[in-house]
C-alpha cells in the first residue's frame, strides 16, 4: 500500500511545491485515476523522481499535452503521472547541420526555426514532441519528409529505473549506441520518459498550393493518385477524403522554392485531376475523421489496394468517413456515435462497433496491412480487440522486461498487454 504523505513530500522536494500534488479529477488515463502528478523541471530531476518511483513501486505513465492520452488501452495500474510541461524549448539549433535538440514537452507548433522547420504534421493542437514520438503519429506531408521515426536522429530517455540513456546524436548517420530512437517511437511510454529529442530539418518552402478534386469514386481516386505519384511534380502530400456514402475528394500539395515552379507544377496537376479541379487547402486537412468520445481507427495497406479499403469501408454500412496519406498506404477512420449525442454506447451499438472494426480488420489484412483501434469509449475497449494481430509480440514482451523488470510504466497500454 503507498503511503500517500511521504512520497508526496518527497516529490514535492524533487520537483519544488508548485510541481508536484494529488492528483485530481481530470488525471486520469482511460478512466483510471492517477493517485500523484509531478512535473519535474529537468532530465535530472525526472531521474531523481524515477528512482524514487522504483524504490516505491509506482506504476508510472508519462503525459504530454494529453492530446493521445485516450489511445490505446488503459493502464492496469496508475499511481504517478509525470507531466513534461516544463521540459520544454529548443536547446540547440543547428541551422548549418539541418539539426535541432528539442526538450520533450515543447508543443510542435510552438517550435520557431528561422529559415528551417521540423516537418512533422501535428493533427491533434498542441501535441508535444515527446508524445508525438511516443504514439509515432505523423500527417500529409510524409509522402515527401517522412515519418517521425524518419526525421529522429537522436534521443535521450531516463529509465525505469531513474537511469538517464543516450542513443544516436547530432550528425544524421550516426549510428553510435543502441537505436533507441526506433525502440521508443510508437512504444506508448512503456518503456521508460522521454526527455530530448535530436531531429533533423528541412528548409521552409518559399511557396507552395493545394491542388483538389472532389467526387471521385474509390477506384478512379486510386488511379489519380498513383498519376501523381508517377509525374515529375514532387508532391509533399497526397491526401484523400471519404465521407461515408459520398464521393473521395484528392487533394495534393506541391512546394517549392519559388512560386513560378509551384505554379507549373500545380498546372501539372491541374491536367492530371482532370475536370473540376480548383485550389486551396480543405478544411479536413491535417485532421483525424473522428471527435471526443468516438470510435478512430487507423488502416494501413499498400499503395495500390487504397481503393479496396475504401470500397470496404462503404461497404460495412455504417457511416465511417475515411481520411489520409493515400501517397503512403496510411489512413484514418472516424466511427461517429451512434445517436448522435447520446452519451453512451447501448450494447446493441457497441456490438455494432465490434462488427465493424473485423469487417475492415480483415478488408485490411487481406489487403497486406493491418488496422489498429486508436481511440474508442470505454464500453467498446471491453469488447473490441484494439489492437489486433502483432508479429514479434514475444520479442516485443523481452523488451519491455529489459527496460521494465518490474512492469510499472504504462503497464497493460500497448499491444499484447505490455
Amino acid at each position: 500500500m503507498i503511503k500517500r504523505l511521504p512520497v508526496l513530500r518527497a516529490l514535492v522536494e524533487i520537483c519544488g511545491p508548485h510541481f508536484a500534488r494529488d492528483a485530481g479529477p481530470a488525471d486520469t488515463v482511460g478512466g483510471r485515476q492517477a493517485t500523484f502528478v509531478a512535473a519535474p523541471a529537468t532530465a535530472s530531476a525526472v531521474a531523481e523522481t524515477l528512482r524514487l518511483a522504483a524504490d516505491r513501486g509506482l506504476a508510472v505513465l508519462p503525459r504530454g499535452a494529453g492530446t493521445k492520452i485516450d489511445w490505446g488501452m488503459p493502464p492496469r495500474r496508475l499511481d504517478l503521472i509525470i507531466d513534461t510541461g516544463n521540459l520544454t524549448g529548443v536547446i540547440e539549433h543547428a541551422a548549418g547541420d539541418l539539426i535541432t535538440v528539442v526538450r520533450a514537452g515543447t508543443p510542435i507548433a510552438e517550435l520557431d526555426l528561422p529559415g528551417q522547420q521540423l516537418a512533422l504534421d501535428a493533427p491533434l493542437p498542441g501535441a508535444t514532441i515527446g508524445g508525438t514520438v511516443a504514439a509515432d503519429t505523423s500527417g500529409p506531408r510524409r509522402v515527401l519528409y517522412g515519418t517521425t521515426r524518419d526525421l529522429l536522429i537522436g534521443m535521450t530517455v531516463v529509465r525505469p529505473d531513474g537511469k538517464v540513456a543516450r542513443a544516436g546524436g547530432k550528425v544524421v548517420k550516426n549510428v553510435a549506441g543502441y537505436d533507441l530512437g526506433k525502440l521508443f517511437t510508437g512504444s506508448y511510454g512503456t518503456l521508460g520518459l522521454i526527455t530530448e529529442c535530436a531531429f533533423r530539418l528541412h528548409p521552409l518552402p518559399a511557396a507552395s498550393a493545394v491542388v483538389r478534386v472532389s467526387g471521385r469514386s474509390p477506384a478512379a481516386a486510386g488511379a489519380l493518385v498513383a498519376a501523381v505519384l508517377g509525374a515529375q511534380v514532387v508532391a509533399s502530400a497526397i491526401e484523400i477524403n471519404a465521407p461515408g456514402g459520398r464521393g473521395v475528394e484528392v487533394a495534393v500539395l506541391v512546394e517549392g522554392t519559388s512560386d513560378a515552379g509551384v505554379a507549373h507544377r500545380a498546372g501539372v496537376l491541374h491536367k492530371l485531376l482532370g475536370p473540376g479541379t480548383f485550389e486551396g487547402l480543405p478544411d479536413w486537412w491535417n485532421s483525424y475523421p473522428w471527435g471526443a468520445g468516438e470510435v478512430g481507427l487507423k488502416l494501413t495497406t499498400p499503395l495500390s489496394r487504397v481503393p479496396d479499403l475504401l470500397v470496404a469501408a462503404r461497404s460495412t454500412g455504417a457511416e465511417l468517413t475515411v481520411r489520409g496519406s493515400a501517397g503512403t498506404g496510411v489512413l484514418y477512420a472516424g466511427l461517429p456515435r451512434p445517436g448522435g449525442d447520446s452519451p453512451g454506447y447501448a450494447e446493441q451499438s457497441v456490438a455494432e462497433v465490434a462488427r465493424v472494426v473485423e469487417y475492415l480488420r480483415a478488408a485490411a489484412v487481406r489487403a497486406g496491412g493491418h488496422l489498429v483501434v486508436l481511440t474508442a469509449p470505454a464500453e467498446v475497449r471491453r469488447v473490441v480487440d484494439m489492437w489486433g494481430p502483432a508479429g514479434g509480440l514475444a520479442l516485443m514482451r523481452r523488451v519491455k522486461d529489459q527496460f521494465d523488470p518490474g512492469h510499472r510504466f504504462a503497464p497493460g497500454r500497448f499491444v499484447g498487454g505490455i
